[in-house]
């Protein structure tokens, strides 16, 4: 898969592709993570991206030519390719969204800045718009660290084992069970019987049983879905 970003941080991605599981991909040939700072395509010395809105009121603008200048400079690869805002109003990000985007060629992610994108813009270039959660982030540079992590941990190959991402939370609908490991007891509390039993059967029984529980109590609205 290949991401290019655009944004007016670059710098702010450098830490958290250089590490982990992310770094890894990359390594492998997983994925190809390009940066790109919208910056560069204005022409006004002060290199300037935004603008106060038509009609008035507070905050700046992102300038439309600025930002198509940057999309149209981003080369496309492959078939299934998605330009992507991370936006407030978005479709929120969830395990079933993860996975669609895994299945592209290519994510162009654009991070907004300010009070938002000329509207123009998006409607001649966004594909889609995809939010983590219902609140408003300074910008769109975190949420599309979100969204790099949540799709690449699911491109082949990337984890090892793949039936952590089977069982993990939201990956079947339901939150994942309870975990424990060694030592078999800690500060009075012990690790439940049937995990030490080595009955297989009885331990798959177990984790399902525990795993509607636990979302029946902590996100009802799953088991509505």
């Amino acid at each position: 898969m290949r991401i290019d970003i655009l944004t007016i941080f670059p710098e702010m991605f450098s830490s958290v592709f250089a590490a982990t599981i992310i770094k890894r991909a990359q390594a492998a040939g997983k994925v190809e993570i390009s940066l790109h700072d919208i910056r560069d395509f204005a022409s006004d010395a002060h290199r300037t991206v935004d603008d106060t809105p038509y009609g008035g009121g507070a905050g700046m603008v992102m300038k439309a030519d600025i930002l198509s200048k940057a999309v149209e400079s981003v080369a496309s690869v492959g078939e299934r390719r998605s330009v992507i805002l991370l936006s407030a109003q978005g479709e929120k990000l969830e395990h079933k969204v993860a996975a669609e985007l895994a299945g592209l060629d290519q994510m162009v992610l654009i991070c907004g800045r300010y009070e938002g994108l000329d509207e123009r813009f998006i409607e001649l270039y966004v594909d889609r718009e995809i939010s983590i959660g219902d609140f408003v982030a300074s910008g769109g540079e975190i949420p599309a660290m979100v969204v790099c992590d949540a799709v690449i941990r699911l491109l082949p190959g990337v984890l090892g084992n793949v039936e952590s991402i089977k069982n993990e939370s939201h990956a079947n609908g339901l939150l994942e069970y309870p975990q424990y490991t060694r030592p078999p007891e800690f500060k009075g509390l012990k690790v439940p019987d049937v995990l030490l039993s080595g009955n297989h059967k009885e331990i798959e029984k177990w984790r399902h049983e525990q795993s509607l529980k636990r979302t029946a109590e902590r996100r009802p609205d799953l088991l509505k879905k």
